[in-house]
């Protein structure tokens, strides 16, 4: 049960400083079930071993579990609790009682226990500095691995914090670089559209123009055309006028009349002629008189409605015509 009960047990050790009177040193050895006592002033001490019959006792007289009975005394003799009112007073024959306050459900309670003189406050003393050099030793090797580990942290923190700063450098670099090539490309990109939208427009542009000359061209064909057709008819007009006059009117009434034959022959010939008119003026002149093709068609039908269809004679070969009869 020794084992048992000391491979459990937790040690604390209190620093008490109470108005009026020296420090004193409260080490506890604490248990599941019981707990032990030592105070010292460094020339006196005295202990308290409360049994597991006084906790359940003292536990029961509280409504509390002996467990949480025992938490809650370790937590205010392993710590000096602000706001609970310590005391160390003599209790008669040289006994003394320990008091500490607290709060529960809003009222403010006090526990108490009695303490003895020991037999051997030297050895007490001694066990209770010891205990604070030993705890003493460990937080300061506790401290130095925390310093270390620290230090190592912060080396890896300062290494990190660097590395971060690198990423972070190569990171803005690289996304330079990158914006860099792809704004170039795009603007490549951007060049070679609007070259592309240009040379789409010039094309629009000029087909629209060779669709405008050559609709002003055919215009200006059948204009040019129609004009010519007409300086013709009345070159031709002006010609047949012009030799009609200079025949002379004196000529013999025979050559008239073989001129109006000739006439008369050329309208009612089927076929396609050119008839050439000679005159001749001061016995030294020639006219040759050109008339245009004229076809002239007649259509009989076997039917009682027989009709005769003919093509159009020029206005030149009329004028002709007419002045030949006159002349005749």
């Amino acid at each position: 049960m020794e084992s048992s009960s000391t491979a459990t047990a937790r040690h604390t050790c209190l620093k008490l400083e109470i108005p009026s009177t020296d420090p004193l040193f409260v080490k506890g050895t604490w248990f599941d079930t019981h707990f032990h006592l030592s105070v010292t002033d460094g020339l006196r001490a005295w202990l308290c071993n409360a049994t597991e019959e006084e906790v359940q006792e003292r536990a029961a007289q509280w409504d509390q579990p002996v467990a949480e009975y025992i938490e809650l005394a370790e937590r205010y003799l392993e710590f000096q609790q602000p706001g609970s009112v310590y005391q160390f007073v003599d209790a008669g024959d040289d006994h003394k009682r320990l008091s500490w306050t607290f709060e529960r459900e809003g009222t403010k309670l006090e526990w108490r226990w009695k303490f003895q003189p020991s037999n051997d406050s030297r050895k007490i003393t001694a066990g209770i500095l010891d205990f604070l050099m030993d705890a003493n030793i460990n937080l300061s090797e506790e401290v130095v691995r925390k310093t270390q580990s620290f230090e190592k942290l912060k080396l890896e923190a300062e290494k990190c914090l660097e590395q971060s700063e690198r990423f972070t450098n190569e990171k803005m670099e690289f996304e330079s670089e990158i914006y860099a090539k792809f704004l170039g490309v795009l603007n490549s990109k951007k060049a070679k559209l609007r070259e592309l939208r240009d040379q789409l427009s010039k094309q629009e542009i000029a087909g629209k123009a060779s669709v405008d000359e050559e609709e002003s061209t055919d215009k200006t064909e059948s204009y040019h055309s129609g004009s010519n057709a007409e300086e013709s008819e009345e070159e031709a007009d002006k010609k047949i006028t012009s030799s009609s006059k200079d025949i002379p009117a004196g000529r013999g009434r025979g050559r008239k009349r073989a001129t109006l034959l000739h006439c008369a022959l050329y309208l009612l010939h089927p076929v396609l002629r050119t008839i050439e008119l000679l005159s001749f003026h001061h016995h030294f002149m020639r006219h040759r008189i050109c008339f245009s093709w004229v076809s002239f068609l007649m259509t009989v039908n076997a039917s009682p409605s027989t009709h005769i269809s003919r093509k159009p004679i020029s206005s030149a070969m009329v004028t002709a015509c007419k002045h030949a009869f006159a002349s005749a």
